[in-house]
């Protein structure tokens, strides 16, 4: 057995008979003896015998101290604003546990990516907080809101870019194209889905698109990330009509039932499609949020006393992801949707429908059995995305004025208020 003078955050190299392993030296649990543990650059974490070790070598010691991280400013470079939020890109390998944790500081992200200030002067850096986005709610949506309002109304400010975790981002890209009216400057949400000290990360390219997007002519909420498996460019998304796809692929987010609002190199802006151009407007935070909505899946011999749960907790509103073109259960059924829908209405509840399909539109007067569901006075919201519409309702809910009027919530759902809804695209 080789003798181990390696310390966690080395990086090693370790021979067996048979197998070489790179990566780094990690801390075994101390009810392993007799284990050690390495960080591959793969980002997976393996366990390896003491004793079936030849050779181990130190590449590189690990940094004892951290050192202090300069933000370089160049004036003659674009301002721009950074609101840091938490979320893998905000985050670094933990040598003792093999875990990813928060970086200690924003300016600590430049360490890793320098090349940001290639594009941008970054004038002005906020942490609201630093979570996980699974751990975000309506309430962090509008601290970054608040934030954003006030980076955005200082003229100096050309465009503001928003790291965030990668869960939820197209909830808070959503919220966020609700919570900001008038917009007339870029605001450019990012992420990465590797953590910064791993060679595969995607965020270089992720922030550095970021930047560039968020000097341009866009004057909308947008998400910008890799158009591929490949570091070859990105796209920006629109706020409203994007979704995480896939639970680990550098390009998780897709454009749904739209198209990309531009491409973004490391050193170019090429629209693709119609978005609301630069204004000199101020901007004007909106927040109201009534944070008793709810997002339901339908299935296939759902019982609908589920409804009666939303009734008896003071619910205001409900999404409801339907089957097919806007489908459940109904009179054929024994356990029929409609006379519960009309019974929670009546309580006050809005119910609204989107597609479970995720891709395509509603049409309840295709079938009968939407025709019968149309009756029912629930709202169809054509395109739009399950957690858009989410969201979109609890901002409108949030409004008194709005809230007090069935008729005027109908009208506030079905107006296209951020890009909500598309028109129908060819194939």
């Amino acid at each position: 057995m080789a003798k181990i003078e390696a310390k966690p955050g080395d990086l090693v190299e370790i021979d067996f008979v048979k197998n070489t392993y790179k990566g780094v030296f990690l801390e075994a649990p101390k009810d392993e003896k007799g284990i050690i543990l390495l960080k591959l650059n793969s980002g997976y974490n393996i366990g390896l015998n003491k004793k079936d070790i030849l050779d181990l070598k130190i590449l590189k010691k690990a940094e004892e101290k951290e050192s202090n991280v300069e933000i370089k400013k160049d004036k003659s470079k674009p301002n721009v604003a950074m609101i840091v939020t938490g979320g893998t890109i905000s985050s670094e390998l933990d040598s003792k546990t093999g875990a990813v944790k928060w970086l200690t500081s924003p300016e600590k992200l430049f360490k890793f990516y320098p090349e940001l200030f290639e594009k941008v002067n970054v004038a002005k850096i906020e942490t609201p907080f630093m979570k996980g986005s699974e751990n975000m709610d309506f309430r962090d949506w509008q601290k970054i809101a608040k934030t954003a309002e006030e980076l955005l109304n200082n003229p100096e400010i050309k465009g503001l870019i928003i790291t965030h975790g990668t869960d939820t981002l197209h909830y808070t890209s959503a919220a966020l194209s609700f919570f900001l009216r008038n917009l007339g400057k870029p605001v450019v949400l990012t992420y990465s889905q590797r953590s910064t000290d791993r060679a595969s990360s995607d965020a270089s390219l992720n922030l550095q698109a970021a930047a560039i997007a968020s000097i341009s002519d866009i004057a909308e909420v947008v998400l910008v990330g890799h158009s591929s498996t490949n570091d070859d460019f990105c796209f920006a998304l629109r706020g409203t009509k994007v979704r995480k796809l896939h639970s680990s692929k550098r390009d998780a987010f897709k454009p749904v039932n739209a198209e990309p609002l531009a491409k973004i190199t490391e050193s170019s802006f090429i629209p693709l499609s119609k978005y609301k151009k630069r204004t000199n407007e101020k901007i004007k935070l909106d927040t109201k949020f009534e944070e008793k909505v709810a997002l339901i899946k339908f299935y296939p011999g759902q019982n609908p006393d589920i409804l009666d749960y939303y009734a008896k907790n003071g619910y205001k509103g409900i999404v409801i992801e339907m089957l097919g073109l806007g489908h459940v259960a109904t009179g054929e059924s024994r356990n029929s949707w409609i006379s519960k829908l009309k019974e929670i209405q009546k309580k006050g509840i809005v119910a609204c429908a989107v597609a479970q399909t995720i891709y395509g539109r509603l049409d309840p007067l295709v079938y009968s059995t939407g025709r019968e569901l149309a009756s029912s006075d629930v709202i169809y919201l054509e395109d739009m995305l399950s957690e858009t519409a989410l969201i979109k309702l609890g901002w409108i809910l949030g409004h008194e004025e709005w809230a007090k009027s069935k008729e005027k919530v109908r009208e506030m759902m079905l107006t296209n208020v951020a890009g909500e809804f598309s028109d129908r695209l060819e194939e």
